[in-house]
């Protein structure tokens, strides 16, 4: 090993994350100083001679690059090229995570910036060239452990998981059998987008698995039952909450949003999201379903459910009539 590296970190000692910007990625020495500045190395000029001799790893990435302290040289020539063989992170997305909570555990991975890859989720142009047809991203970051390597390019990031979308949709209907997705295109006029848009609400709302087909079918009964008002409204709480966190503050009513829906949310038609004052599904999902949440849409429960309520205990009670669901309420804040 040269001597004046210093890189290993503390035992247990936080990794911080530095984010530097390649603008000549044949400048060797302009990149070990930005290294050295930050202190990812102890010189400036061991780095240099690295990158040019044992560290040449294919050619360096221009751009933005998301490095941890406590890297070899090694791995920093890695990240820097981003050679397959760099060093990975694992990480876990739950069912439900909206695309901003995955940016920050993506960032905190040190796979990339939170920011970099929220920005890439709502480009119009990366969505178009994907063929995803909502207003973002959402949905397609599909629920599950990943290995993945750090320093990850947001768009690359983003593709990969899209891609895992879409296997896992494949799969799931191959193993339900009887094509639930040509039947649901056939039948509503729906795609993946729909599809993974009813999903996401109905991962928000249910807490059980054996409860989604049911909450499934209450929101497709709100859809097709005639006599069910206001017509077409699926009155799903979560939605407002997430036009929030897409839309922000050019909504009104989420300016200072804290995560809380209040009832001023509920009423503000600014906000293209709310199911109280649009009808029929938002514009796109609005979290990441997992499986079971998917396979509830394709398959839901046969009901004539119209109304649910939560009952304190992470189940819904589910009624035909609202004067049965209001005798359920008992003060409770009902979908």
């Amino acid at each position: 090993m040269l001597s004046g590296w210093s890189y290993w970190p503390e035992s247990g000692a936080p990794q911080a994350r530095f984010l530097i910007l390649v603008d000549n990625p044949t400048d060797n020495s302009h990149i070990a100083n930005q290294l050295a500045e930050l202190g990812l190395v102890n010189s400036a000029r061991l780095m240099s001679l690295y990158a040019s001799t044992l560290g040449r790893f294919g050619p360096i990435e221009p751009g933005p690059h998301w490095l941890s302290s406590g890297q070899s040289p090694r791995a920093l020539s890695q990240c820097l090229s981003r050679h397959p063989s760099r060093p990975t992170s694992e990480v876990t997305i739950p069912e439900g995570f909206d695309h901003v909570r995955v940016a920050q555990r993506l960032e905190q991975a040190g796979l990339c910036p939170a920011a970099a890859f929220v920005a890439v989720v709502r480009q119009r142009a990366t969505l178009d060239r994907l063929g995803i047809r909502g207003r973002d991203g959402e949905g397609y970051l599909f629920p599950a452990t990943y290995r993945l390597p750090l320093d990850a390019n947001p768009e690359r990031l983003f593709e990969r998981f899209v891609t895992e979308t879409r296997n896992r949709l494949r799969r799931i209907e191959a193993k339900l059998g009887d094509a639930p997705f040509e039947a649901l295109s056939t039948s509503r006029g729906w795609g993946e987008s729909e599809i993974l848009t009813l999903a996401s609400m109905v991962e928000k709302e249910a807490q059980r698995d054996d409860e989604r087909p049911i909450i499934a079918s209450v929101f497709l009964n709100r859809l097709d039952d005639e006599t069910f008002r206001p017509r077409r409204m699926l009155q799903c709480d979560p939605t407002a909450g997430y036009g929030c966190i897409a839309l922000g503050e050019t909504i009104p009513s989420c300016q200072n949003f804290q995560m809380r829906i209040l009832p001023g949310m509920l009423r503000d038609a600014s906000n293209p999201y709310n199911t109280y004052r649009h009808p029929g599904l938002p514009p796109g999902p609005i979290a990441n379903p997992g499986e079971a949440s998917i396979v509830s849409v394709l398959k839901p429960t046969k009901t004539d459910f119209l109304y649910f309520v939560a009952s304190g205990d992470g189940r819904h009670r589910f009624s035909r009539s609202f004067g049965e669901h209001d005798a359920h309420v008992h003060g409770s804040n009902a979908d």
